[in-house]
């Protein structure tokens, strides 16, 4: 018996949130649309101010007001959102784009208590000074400025209070609309939205792990040294904890501001090509990437002349095997091999369910040829990667959750260049990366580890059959072995038979009235019309019917 669940106060309390947000906003958006805006009473907006304000603004600005009232799980989502020009119109993507620099600041916050509390210290013996008016405010956090004892300039980063418990009761409204949205609408359905969903949860949680982002940010430093293009802000391990993250201050330029970076002699094209290419390199070369570099995740060191990326609250591994899954990917997917391309994409996938190979096929190669045919330049790979996530979802191939954050992550990266350099494509950047690839692939290093890795296989192979086989042997013995098999076409068999069998049926049915029927009329059995037994010309009759419904139903094939 299933057993109902009643929502918490708190999850009560998002929903009444959620309900009367939405209904403020929606309500106007209605009113905004058809002429009632004209026949409200000016002595009623007088008294609810709020609605007469809102009717100034458009549609799209009142999503996002909406988002931004809501609170931080939905400033998030919108950020997410705001890279995704494939989904939404390109007035929505604008007032998304505000998410990631204008989120609204934390009320009635106790930086100084909040930092000691923490931390456990006593601020004046670490920091000269704590500026408490915050310098921004992001989804999760809220970032001061400070200066250390020793002169070092820092910002702190600190996580919103009581974060945690919004988060859960706003995930849990969204899995619950999400379930209801797969399951009474198909359109809805085939964007997934619980897996959107499940996606979203997964970042948004590992982003609430502070400690994370200290390892994160100490592994990318590892990775990168030694690079001359890129800096990466310095940590202080002492001064942080899963709450809170001291780091380096850097005084930077957005990439997304254009004109100031041609103000200080900066060329925006150079930097959209090593700001890619440092991408690119995070992912082929380390196998460790930053899955949200947004603008506001970039900035230009000009007296550095290098290029930072902040926030590494988000970021994505790729283990080995599958480095090397990935990169047999691209290569077969430049040469058209689509034979090859599916196994790969089965042995990289947590879950498969193709149920017709034939198609994945003809999926794979329209999507390939219409790359084919576009000229390089015209080539926009996140437009490419999206059809390439449609492919999959058709063909039911569950992917592992970093391959969907590359994917978005390169749609960014690729859109970020394009805002800084027009003509800017992307492909020229994994041109040396696919020509590596099919170096180190004839390498007689590569091809000596590739065999070495065969014969440990077979190894294996040879080691675990004698086990294997005296397992098969123990079940086989006590009765316990289980051998699966599926008919197929099993249905249709039974579907024939029965109608067979109905219309055999028939047959002799009709039979015995015939013949029935015929022994009434020889015999002259009352009672008699015209001199004919009635009993007789009306099996007669039945019997013609039924025969007239056989042939009718065998020339239907029914």
């Amino acid at each position: 018996m299933a057993i109902l669940k009643l929502p918490t106060k708190r999850e009560i309390k998002r929903y009444t949130a959620l309900f009367n947000v939405l209904i403020k906003y929606g309500f106007e958006d209605v009113l905004a649309k058809s002429s009632l805006s004209k026949i409200i009473p000016k002595k009623y907006l007088e008294n609810h101010p709020d609605i007469e304000k809102n009717l100034s603004f458009s549609k799209y600005e009142r999503i996002r007001m909406v988002l931004e009232e809501l609170g931080p799980t939905y400033i998030k989502l919108g950020q997410i959102f705001s890279t995704r020009e494939d989904m939404l119109p390109t007035e929505l993507i604008s007032e998304l784009e505000k998410l990631q620099d204008h989120v609204p600041l934390l009320k009635n916050f106790d930086v100084l208590k909040t930092i000691e509390d923490e931390l456990g210290i006593e601020n004046f013996k670490y920091f000269a000074t704590i500026n408490i008016e915050p310098l921004a405010a992001a989804s999760l956090a809220q970032v001061h400025r400070a200066q250390l004892i020793n002169g070092d300039e820092v910002i702190l980063k600190i996580q919103r209070p009581n974060i945690e418990e919004i988060i859960e009761s706003d995930l849990q409204m969204m899995r619950q609309l999400a379930h209801s949205l797969e399951k009474y609408s198909s359109q809805a359905e085939a964007l997934q939205p619980l897996r959107i969903v499940e996606s979203f949860e997964r970042s948004i949680k590992e982003e609430l792990q502070f400690s994370r982002e200290l390892k994160n940010t100490l592994q990318f430093t590892k990775n990168f040294n030694g690079n001359e293009h890129i800096h990466v802000p310095a940590i202080y391990e002492e001064l942080s904890n899963d709450k809170i993250i001291c780091m380096e201050f850097i005084d930077g330029i957005k990439v997304s501001e254009i004109a100031t970076l041609r103000a200080t002699n900066i060329d925006p094209r150079a930097v959209a090509k090593i700001g890619v290419d440092l991408y690119l390199e995070q992912i082929l070369e380390h196998a460790f990437f930053h899955a949200d570099p947004h603008p506001g995740n970039i900035f230009v060191l000009p007296e550095k002349g290098k290029i930072c990326f902040l926030d590494f609250g988000m970021m994505g591994s790729i283990m080995p095997r599958e480095k090397e899954l990935l990169s047999d990917l691209l290569l077969h997917f430049l040469s058209k091999d689509i034979k090859k391309i599916i196994p790969i994409l089965e042995k990289i996938a947590i879950k498969t369910n193709i149920s017709d190979y034939i198609k994945l096929e003809q999926d794979l190669y329209i999507l390939i040829e219409g790359i084919s045919n576009t000229a390089i330049q015209n080539i926009n790979i996140g437009t490419t990667l999206t059809q390439f996530k449609t492919v999959l979802y058709e063909n039911r191939i569950s992917m592992p959750h970093y391959l969907y954050m590359l994917i978005r992550g390169i749609i960014i990266i690729e859109g970020v260049g394009l805002k800084l350099d027009p003509k800017f494509n992307i492909t020229d950047n994994l041109i040396p990366y696919t020509e590596k690839i099919v170096r180190s692939r004839f390498s007689l290093k590569y091809l000596f580890k590739k065999s070495l890795n065969r014969i440990k296989n077979i190894n294996n192979l040879v080691e675990t059959l004698p086990d294997d086989i005296n397992i098969i042997l123990k079940k086989l013995k006590d009765g316990k072995l289980e051998v699966i098999h599926k008919h197929k076409g099993l249905k249709e068999f039974q579907l024939a038979t029965s109608k067979a069998v109905n219309r055999l049926v028939f047959a002799v049915i009709i039979a015995a009235l015939s013949i029935g029927s015929s022994l009434l009329v020889m015999a002259k059995m009352p009672p008699l019309v015209n001199g004919i037994p009635l009993l007789g010309a009306i099996g007669f009759v039945m019997s013609a019917l039924l025969g007239f419904y056989i042939v009718i139903s065998i020339f239907r094939n029914e």
